[in-house]
């Protein structure tokens, strides 16, 4: 397990590896060795056509080269707000180390396959869920909602579990990373990766 003395350790240029995507992977294993309950927790915002923001917790369930890759129904309001503005940011926040990471990019919904092969892994219960809940939109009670899942329950008794209709995978393709670590007195280390349109990344540091 990580010490807890790490919390303001240097965060410079020349320790960082060149790909943000190892960068990432190395921060990440950091976080699920200090013992973090769900270091693949994210927050992801979205915007409307418009440039209305809203933002929620998800859980990051692919992280590599090929993106970032969260799940929802596609008509929950980060699925409508995805398809009329295809645009996300990812805020990943490990405090236990005073780390940051913010990712941001284009988002395109994973293929079929790919969908079905995450759902298929899922708990059942977890499945029944998802074909029970019609995410974001309005639910006469919670009551009403453990009927239809008991009612699914019962129908499928047994029985490989239908996959649910309008609900996937998002991939965020990175065009920026920034990695952020906490320093004394404010003096933060930040560090900013941006493609540089040929398959490269330019490093920069921001100011805290």
């Amino acid at each position: 397990m990580l010490a807890v003395s790490q919390f303001a350790e240097p965060l410079r240029e020349e320790d960082v590896d060149r790909s943000p995507f190892r960068q990432f992977t190395s921060w990440f294993e950091d976080a699920a060795r200090a013992g973090l309950r769900a270091p693949e927790a994210a927050a992801v915002a979205t915007a409307t056509a418009d440039g209305a923001p809203s933002v929620r917790m998800v859980l990051v369930k692919r992280a590599d080269e090929s993106g970032f890759v969260f799940y929802s129904n596609y008509e929950s309001r980060k699925g409508r707000e995805l398809a009329a503005n295809p645009r996300a940011a990812l805020l990943f926040h490990w405090d236990l180390l005073g780390r940051q990471v913010r990712i941001e990019g284009r988002v395109e919904r994973t293929t079929p396959a790919e969908s079905a092969a995450y759902i298929r892994r899922r708990e059942r219960g977890s499945r029944l869920s998802a074909l029970a809940s019609p995410q974001s939109r309005t639910i006469d009670s919670r009551e009403a909602l453990e009927e239809r899942v008991a009612e699914l329950a019962a129908e499928y008794e047994g029985m490989e579990l239908p996959l649910p209709d309008g609900w996937g995978g998002f991939r965020l393709t990175p065009e920026t990373f920034e990695f952020w670590q906490n320093r004394d007195d404010r003096l933060h280390d930040r560090l900013r990766y941006s493609a540089d349109g040929n398959g490269g990344w330019r490093l920069a540091r921001l100011a805290p």
